[in-house]
């Protein structure tokens, strides 16, 4: 039986914390000494350690929008059509009134812009994906974790750092 293919594991420092404010402080350092391409755990969002990160907002918000829109125009575009293909004369109606659309064209539109999510998501996961970066599975439970990777040359600087910062444990992850 063939082996699966193996993902190289990226070398740095991992280190963990128990407190919000200890890890959003280890971050402002980590930002301030240069780094950033480290990578965060946390079980839940907090708005400190994002405002730590300053980040900018993801590109898969578009892709929603765009999904959204194009279910929005298929659900009207698809009913006006079917309905001027086959049109039935009811009681002097038009044929194509809008209003009974509105649902359908609801629903396509969540509908798309859900499965453009979804894409999206799979997508960049594909193209920007984080292999082989270490993990610690305390990060999915409470604690927060923080990746920062980089040889062994700066990592008696940054261990002290995280310490400092207030890390509850450090550990060094090999290549």
């Amino acid at each position: 039986m063939p082996s699966l293919m193996r993902v190289k594991r990226v070398p740095g420092l991992l280190a963990s914390f128990i407190h919000v404010d200890a890890a959003a402080d280890a971050i402002r350092a980590l930002r301030a000494r240069g780094h950033r391409d480290f990578v965060v755990y946390s079980a839940a969002p907090n708005h400190e350690i994002e405002e730590a990160l300053d980040q900018g907002v993801s590109p898969v918000r578009l892709f929603t929008l765009i999904g959204g829109l194009t279910g929005c125009a298929a659900g009207f575009g698809m009913t006006l059509w079917m309905s001027y293909d086959w049109p039935l004369l009811v009681g002097g109606k038009p044929i194509g009134s809008i209003p009974p659309y509105v649902v359908i064209a609801f629903e396509l539109t969540i509908l798309m812009g859900a499965l453009a999510t979804v894409t999206a998501v799979a997508l960049f996961s594909v193209l920007f994906g984080k292999r082989g970066i270490a993990y610690d599975p305390q990060f999915s439970d409470d604690r927060i974790g923080i990746f920062v990777p980089g040889g062994r040359d700066q990592a008696g600087s940054l261990e002290q750092m995280m310490r400092s910062a207030g890390a509850v444990e450090v550990r060094h992850e090999a290549a």
